[in-house]
């Protein structure tokens, strides 16, 4: 049985998330949700998780598995809450701890905070095999935009990559946070381009030019011939010193000091103190 795939938009962080079964009344995986938030405010919102968990009920799917390709810094995880409303077990790539030990410093985490990644139900270790019921998937480690990054196959000819690649009009992911690192990635996105040119790949983000509305889908043929940043023929050395230069022009996203702190945790917000609120920590000159 083939994978289906229903993609979810969050216009505000450009962001799209997806819901991958076989079927109704299948086992399914829900990878990249949004929780939304205003950083004007302080305030979070589950309308696009709830548009998630009504599909998720009006086909009687069974959610085994939240995936994340990484702790996204440009918008929050809806996955603990999802996983309260729906089940299933929140996955990310064993390298989350060195991601973590990096953030724990910069926000100054509560001493209680764990850098073993036991905030996830389980962490991928590099080309892990596993199933999404009938399917069968891959976690693929593809460092670069962090260290800790994975690329999701499902049945050998769809991959979910995360912030590796955008649509070839808009190129490649930025690698100046911590841990980030500009070979890495390209190599990494050599692998995922070393598939057939038919293999779909669906992207975590979308920055359309004036002219074209937001897609999902892209394909390996399709970005090897006319990604702006990595198709064929681009050398390692020209690509990494492209990424490198327009790195450093680069501002930080909107929402990287809320988002970060809150995906570390798998979604979680921070604990609660003594007035029963919960607080972001915006750390001033440290980054």
């Amino acid at each position: 049985m083939s994978a289906q795939i229903e993609s979810f938009f969050d216009a505000d962080s450009s962001t799209f998330s997806y819901v991958v079964h076989a079927g109704p009344h299948s086992a399914c995986a829900i990878i990249d949700p949004v929780l939304s938030y205003d950083p004007r405010s302080g305030r979070t919102s589950k309308v696009r998780a709830d548009e998630i968990a009504a599909f998720v009920r009006t086909h009687q799917l069974q959610v085994q598995w939240l995936l994340e390709t990484h702790a996204h810094a440009d918008h929050l995880s809806a996955a603990p809450y999802l996983r309260a409303q729906l089940g299933g077990r929140i996955a990310i790539g064993e390298h989350i701890c060195q991601v973590q030990k990096v953030f724990k410093t910069v926000f100054n985490l509560e001493p209680e905070f764990h850098l073993d990644g036991s905030q996830f139900d389980h962490l991928f270790s590099a080309d892990e095999c596993f199933q999404i019921g009938e399917l069968k998937a891959q976690a693929l480690h593809v460092p670069g935009h962090t260290p800790a990054d994975m690329a999701f196959v499902i049945d050998g000819d769809t991959l979910f990559v995360g912030d590796t690649l955008f649509m070839p009009d808009v190129g490649t992911a930025r690698c100046d946070f911590p841990g980030g690192n500009a070979h890495q990635l390209y190599r990494s996105i050599s692998r995922l381009l070393a598939y057939p040119p038919a293999t779909a790949l669906y992207l975590c983000h979308d920055y359309p030019p004036a002219g074209r509305s937001a897609r999902c889908r892209s394909s390996v043929g399709e970005q090897r011939a006319h990604n702006i940043h990595v198709r064929d023929g681009i050398s390692e050395e020209a690509f990494v010193q492209m990424r490198e230069t327009r790195d450093r022009g680069l501002p930080m996203p909107v929402l990287m000091m809320p988002a970060v702190q809150v995906n570390i945790r798998a979604g979680e917000l921070p604990p609660a103190e003594a007035n029963g609120v919960r607080y972001l920590k915006i750390p001033l000159d440290n980054l």
